[in-house]
């Protein structure tokens, strides 16, 4: 699978943070959507098939917590990347249920890019989870 055939979902309330995965991202040769909000990112899972979501985790309105959740039951094969500026973020039992572990919460600002692509061919490799 080439990057060309991947397509990122990343759900940031910051604008100048979405437009920048976004960017970067599309660099690396991605196919790449974007929200604002969990409610808007459920909305694009109704036209669009992600394979790895990027997800901060403060947004307005529904937590990113609650997104990927909503969003497993919407789309079971869609992988998650936590992208949050919280250094004491923890993992609930949801997630790591869901096939969420400790090494894919990324600290924003990220230091190394690179990182993040790294993150999505580990969890597209990584075995589906129920």
């Amino acid at each position: 699978m080439s990057n060309a055939d991947i397509l990122i979902l990343v759900v940031d309330d910051e604008e100048m943070v979405r437009e920048n995965l976004e960017a970067y991202l599309e660099d690396e040769g991605f196919r790449v959507v974007t929200a604002g909000s969990g409610e808007e990112a459920l909305d694009l899972l109704a036209h669009h098939r992600p394979d790895v979501g990027i997800i901060d985790m403060r947004l307005p309105g529904m937590s990113g917590n609650d997104f990927i959740i909503r969003a497993h039951q919407v789309l079971p094969t869609l992988r998650y990347l936590i992208h949050t500026g919280s250094t004491n973020y923890k993992l609930p039992s949801e997630l790591i249920a869901i096939g969420v572990e400790r090494t894919d919460i990324h600290i924003k600002p990220l230091q190394n890019m690179d990182d993040l692509v790294q993150g999505i061919y580990r969890r597209l490799a990584a075995p589906e989870q129920a």
